[in-house]
């Protein structure tokens, strides 16, 4: 981002630190999934929204105000564009893996393994070639509660809009990068120790829900943070440092046109979420009730 223009330095940066204080106590808050970005010498306005990447049709409704932001940009930017058939590629490519699972378990270990996979309605020999990326993705299929026939895919929805209405599309990290982010987060072992813990997982995925269909950002974050689930350093890598990321890559996408970003609502909130971070780079980001 820009820094402080010359005229006035002083009491101009002394504004901005009293800016981003009071922000900072103040944006947390804010029970909104849709927030406005502007200030810092943007010409026009940016969105955030905060998404849930797949939820039932019985809890699904993307808000109105949600969809009159997107109207009202130029260009619609996802965690990764889906459009990109490089990207496509390489997601399918992100669930295989050249080394079986079983060649790196002990044979007790496969065997628990097999155990906890048929509370998943699969086993290992049906995923042996899997990465632990594709062992990770059972966690949240098997938590959603209602039949594949019923589910809905929040992002999918808005691409689907933005490609509609002609946006430009774009994606604020390659499948690599993620791939990368879940593998420094989760390894073979700690996915598994994950896998075991379904039922724990179902019932915060259910208040996960409940707080995005109330706009509860700040305890989606929490939930999202459980150190059930999630220790320091896999939220480092989960959270943190693709939030750092991605604030790097958006300054010059709202610079170039009114942009709508869509990011995991857990994205939005913590003293490494994207909001304070562009707070701290002196944008005014405000909550949005309406539009």
């Amino acid at each position: 981002m820009k820094n402080v223009i010359k005229l006035g330095f002083a009491a101009i940066l002394s504004m901005n630190i009293l800016n981003a204080k009071a922000q900072s106590t103040d944006y947390g808050k804010n029970n909104s999934l849709l927030w406005e970005i502007s200030g810092n010498g943007l010409t026009k306005p940016s969105y955030i929204t905060g998404t849930f990447h797949i939820l039932c049709s019985k809890d699904f409704e993307i808000k109105s105000k949600v969809l009159k932001a997107l109207e009202k940009s130029e260009s619609f930017v996802m965690e990764i564009n889906y459009t990109d058939p490089a990207e496509m590629i390489s997601l399918q490519k992100m669930f295989k893996n050249d080394k079986k699972i079983s060649d790196q378990l002990s044979p007790g270990e496969a065997q628990e393994l097999n155990t906890v996979l048929a509370n998943y309605g699969t086993d290992l020999k049906s995923v042996d070639t899997s990465s632990p990326q594709a062992l990770y993705a059972l966690l949240s299929t098997k938590a959603i509660p209602c039949p594949k026939t019923e589910i809905k895919l929040y992002e999918m929805e808005l691409l689907q809009k933005a490609i509609k209405e002609r946006k430009s599309i774009k994606g604020l990290e390659k499948v690599e990068d993620q791939m990368k982010a879940i593998n420094k987060a989760y390894d073979l072992k700690s996915t598994i120790a994950q896998l075991k813990m379904d039922k724990e997982y179902e019932i915060v995925f259910r208040q996960m829900i409940e707080a995005f269909k109330n706009e509860n950002v700040q305890l989606l974050y929490s939930l999202f943070k459980d150190e059930r689930f999630m220790n320091v350093q896999q939220e480092k890598a989960m959270l943190t440092d693709r939030n750092h990321n991605w604030v790097k890559i958006m300054p010059e996408l709202m610079e170039k046109e009114s942009s709508f970003f869509a990011v995991g609502g857990s994205h939005l909130m913590g003293d490494n979420g994207i909001i304070p971070l562009l707070i701290a780079k002196g944008y005014t980001v405000k909550p949005v009730s309406s539009l």
